[in-house]
């Protein structure tokens, strides 16, 4: 993985200032893209969020721009190019790999790492991966931690563990910058190159995976849904190809009719 197959997700952001204090993290470390998923702060998508005001440095925006804008510094390209969503399913899709940030433990609780471990696990895992942070106040909430493949968090202290959003972006920017920085900067395909799923196909195939369990009789009851996610998650984070899941498929389809018949 490169540099460039990083993707930061803010998911619900509430404050203007720690999205552009957050975008110079971002170009500080060699990062390039930014993803907001229904930013709180206001209901217009990043690129028309403007106002016809000047600022005391003389740029023509106001109220929410200026904001982010003077807090980005020098790192404003990375809001002009910041892409929204209405949710997180629609910001990963096309994502090999999502891992959720996040210093709470839930009682499924997905594999953690921190962030020097996650860098190095990345390097070796072909991109693009989003890289999720939640509201600045709640965090990530149970929905969003089930969209993620793996979690991770940042030791701090347990009587005040909570990090500033823009903080949290940079110590993770910093590791993944000492890791990936110096990684081969190819980008065009070529023949026999690893490309893995994105999440999207992954759901597909989990979901496939799961139908035919229910024809052995597996589910009496509840159950598929969790099942789904974990194999999803699983599937991700060995960046299963489409070659390997239509394999994989067949197996588990024809053990399916032959057990069937």
């Amino acid at each position: 993985m490169r540099l460039s197959d990083v993707i930061v997700v803010l998911s619900r952001p509430a404050e203007a200032g720690n999205v552009g204090a957050a975008c110079r993290a971002i170009k500080n470390m060699g990062l390039s893209r930014l993803r907001l998923v229904a930013p709180e702060f206001s209901n217009e998508p990043a690129a028309a969020i403007t106002a016809a005001t000047l600022t005391e440095s003389g740029f023509a925006y106001g109220g929410i721009e200026a904001v982010i804008r003077a807090r980005a510094v020098h790192a404003a390209d990375i809001w002009e190019k910041a892409e929204t969503f209405d949710s997180l399913h629609s910001a990963v899709k096309d994502c090999t790999l999502v891992i959720g940030t996040s210093h709470r433990r839930g009682r499924r609780r997905k594999p953690t790492m921190p962030p020097a471990e996650l860098a190095l696990f990345l390097k070796s895992h072909p991109g693009p991966a989003a890289l999720v942070f939640g509201n600045e106040r709640t965090g990530l909430d149970a929905q969003e931690i089930e969209v993620c493949n793996l979690a991770s968090h940042i030791p701090a202290n347990k009587e005040f563990p909570s990090l500033n959003l823009s903080h949290a972006v940079m110590i993770y920017a910093y590791e993944l910058f000492k890791i990936l920085e110096n990684q081969d900067g190819r980008t065009e395909t070529v023949s026999g190159q690893w490309l893995p799923l994105g999440q999207e196909a992954l759901h597909f195939v989990a979901r496939e995976l799961t139908d035919n369990l229910k024809l052995f009789g597996f589910y009496k009851q509840t159950g598929s849904e969790n099942h789904e996610h974990f194999f999803r998650d699983i599937f991700s984070r060995a960046a299963l190809t489409e070659k390997e899941a239509d394999y994989f498929k067949s197996i588990i389809t024809k053990t399916a009719r032959l057990a069937s018949s």
